[in-house]
């Protein structure tokens, strides 16, 4: 039942009580963004949701668009300010995907929904983690977020798809509030954000 009906049903009512409860933060953010990053305020891209339908994720910009001499995006290390990392680290920049959530696009809790490019990648495991909408935060985030590798953020993301209930969900964002606070797992040890996914095996 939790899985057909009442998972949608909570993602609904709880992220329209958040949307309007932080409304206030919404303001003050947005503002932040177009006084110190500019225009656009929102960062749109699209992303693969369930079953690898394509919808387009929004969330508040955290980088500069600074480009090279032939007009190529600079490397994320460059574009992303010290208010960015802030931004990243308090995960404020998150929050315009609980529109996605109202939508029906996104879930509370799922596997995050990755680049377009990466759906040719995965391997047969690994396209299961489409299985379900995609969340704003999941079981691999509260695992290790971009500090674990791909292979063990799929393996994370699939056993979510096959076990999630409605006390497994709670557990996720309990944990994630702890992580936020505690602000773990926001960079890989490599990379300001997760290395790219190559492929699978």
């Amino acid at each position: 039942m939790y899985r057909h009906f009442f998972k949608r049903f909570f993602d609904f009512i709880l992220s329209l009580i958040a949307i309007i409860v932080l409304s206030p933060i919404y303001i003050i953010v947005a503002i932040l963004v177009r006084t110190k990053l500019g225009s656009p305020v929102i960062f749109c891209q699209e992303r693969p949701g369930k079953d690898e339908k394509i919808f387009k994720m929004y969330k508040f910009r955290s980088m500069t668009s600074e480009t090279d001499e032939e007009g190529n995006l600079l490397p994320d290390e460059i574009r992303l300010t010290s208010f960015g990392k802030k931004l990243r680290s308090t995960s404020l920049d998150e929050l315009p995907e609980l529109f996605n959530i109202l939508k029906g696009d996104m879930s509370i809790v799922g596997p995050r929904p990755l680049l377009v490019e990466y759906l040719p990648l995965y391997n047969d495991f690994q396209k299961h983690r489409h299985d379900v909408r995609p969340g704003l935060t999941g079981w691999a985030q509260v695992n290790g977020r971009n500090t674990i590798s791909w292979e063990d953020k799929f393996k994370l993301d699939v056993e979510y798809t096959q076990k999630y209930s409605f006390l497994l969900d709670i557990k996720i964002i309990f944990m994630t509030v702890l992580s936020v606070v505690k602000k773990e797992g926001i960079s890989s040890d490599t990379s300001v954000t997760m290395e790219e996914f190559k492929g699978g095996n």
